[in-house]
Formats: structure tokens, C-alpha cells, sequence
């Protein structure tokens, strides 16, 4: 417990989020996930039942029970649909050049234009927004030939709300694998695995965090385009479709540090 809150609490210090707002946090999540997901077989979940499996008093209980739900973070939002735009540009031949690589679009002219992308893949997002976004995080530069494509993967820029977003959901979508393959059937567990070696030579780390990086962007890539060959097509409004990621992170650490610090 300890490994997985020492890096989470050193984020909250380090963007000023003091114990108490973090532990009311904390307190109606318990509250919320007694009443979702531990209720009694064929019986709904009460106040009291859920009092005596998180500890808490039964007037607590109903409080935080009763207090809404904070609104979806626009920062997540703004993330997602930034990535969709740059996975647009990357995968589809309307914005790809005469070589399949993501062309220099022009601002707003014609079918293949930035503005087309970020209208056919960004929702109801602006153009000047979406471009905003995209030069703040590096991905993009603007050229005497229209808006070229530097980077392809979405980083986030300097806004620190975005990045704790970002944190948020890649947190939440790891250790909510491991818990589903703690409990899921053999045949039903998600891939989960890593690869690590504690005596690596020091003055090795460069290149190997060079190589991870373009074996892991390549990889990412390649499955980034065959998602978006299985798509929903726009029209199938009886469908959504399904949700679905993967993740690759680096780590390193001095071997005689029993600490958690990268």
C-alpha cells in the first residue's frame, strides 16, 4: 500500500492539495464504490451496510452518499480529443501525403485542411482551440506551407490540471487491470506484464531509454492504426462501441534504493 501511495501523495503536495481535501476525496469514494459495487447478492445497498463495511458513521455515510458528483474535468476532455485529432492525421489517407505520412494540412482550405480534421475527429472543438492545444503541448508548428505535424504522440503542455487528468485515468486504467485479473478466471485475464533487470550497467540507461522509446512509439502507432481500422462507423447509432487502451510506461531507480523515487 505503501509503494502505491508515497508517489501519489508526493504529487498532491508538490500541486498544492492539502490532506483534508484529499481525504474527503478518499472518504466518498469509499462510500461510492460500497454502494456500486459490494452490494449484498439479489438486495440493494443501504446506508447502514455500507456504514459497516467502510468503518464510517451512518450520518457520514449519508452525507457523502448525497454530495454529486464533481463535473467531468474539461482538461480530460480537451486530452482526448487531442489525441483523436493527431490519431486522424496519422491513420487517414484524407490528411496523409502522396508517401502515407501525415501531410502539412493548410489552415482552413479545402477537404484535407486542419480545420477538416479537427472538425471530422475533436467533436465541437474549435479549430484555433485545437491548434492552441496542439502548439502548447509541441505537437504541431506552424510553416509557411500550412501546419505540419512534429510530434505524434499528445503530450500535455504546461497546464498542470491536464496532466493530473492524464494522471487520473492512466492511474485508474493500470490498477484497475491488476485488480480484474486478481479476481477474473484464467482465460479472462488482460494482458499485464513488464519487463525489468536490477543490475543494469549505469552508463547503458541512455540508450536503453532511447530504444524503449522508439520500439514503444513504433508499437504504439501500429496499434493505434489497426483501432482505427475496427471502428464504429459515425452512422451506427445503435452501436458506441467499446473502450479500450494500452499502456507503456519506463522506470528506473538506483537497485539500493528501497525507495519508490524514479
Amino acid at each position: 500500500m505503501l509503494a502505491l501511495l508515497k508517489p501519489l501523495v508526493r504529487i498532491l503536495l508538490r500541486n498544492g492539495i492539502a490532506y483534508g481535501s484529499f481525504a474527503e476525496l478518499v472518504k466518498k469514494t469509499y462510500v461510492d464504490v460500497a454502494f456500486d459495487d459490494f452490494a449484498p447478492p439479489t438486495k440493494k445497498q443501504t446506508v447502514s451496510s455500507v456504514s459497516a463495511i467502510t468503518g464510517m458513521t451512518r450520518k457520514e455515510t449519508k452525507r457523502l452518499h448525497d454530495l454529486e458528483q464533481p463535473d467531468a474535468d474539461s482538461s480530460q476532455q480537451r486530452y482526448n480529443r487531442a489525441v483523436r485529432v493527431l490519431s486522424g492525421w496519422v491513420n487517414d489517407p484524407l490528411f496523409q501525403d502522396a508517401d502515407g505520412a501525415p501531410a502539412v494540412l493548410s489552415v482552413d482550405e479545402g477537404e484535407s485542411s486542419f480545420a477538416a480534421l479537427v472538425k471530422k475527429y475533436s467533436g465541437d472543438m474549435t479549430t484555433r482551440a485545437m491548434l492552441t492545444v496542439l502548439e502548447t503541448a509541441d505537437s504541431v508548428e506552424k510553416t509557411g506551407r500550412g501546419v505540419k505535424l512534429v510530434r505524434r504522440a499528445y503530450l500535455p503542455g504546461r497546464d498542470p490540471r491536464e496532466k493530473l487528468a492524464i494522471l487520473g485515468v492512466d492511474t485508474a486504467e493500470l490498477i484497475a487491470t491488476i485488480d480484474h485479473n486478481l479476481v477474473a478466471d484464467d482465460d479472462q485475464r488482460r494482458f499485464q506484464r513488464k519487463v525489468s533487470n536490477h543490475r543494469v550497467r549505469a552508463e547503458a540507461l541512455p540508450a536503453f531509454r532511447a530504444l524503449s522509446a522508439v520500439k514503444s512509439q513504433a508499437l504504439l502507432e501500429e496499434l493505434d492504426a489497426w483501432l482505427s481500422e475496427h471502428e464504429v462507423p459515425d452512422d451506427a447509432h445503435d452501436d458506441g462501441g467499446r473502450y479500450v487502451s494500452l499502456g507503456i510506461y519506463f522506470y528506473e531507480r538506483d537497485t539500493a534504493d528501497k525507495g519508490d523515487k524514479s
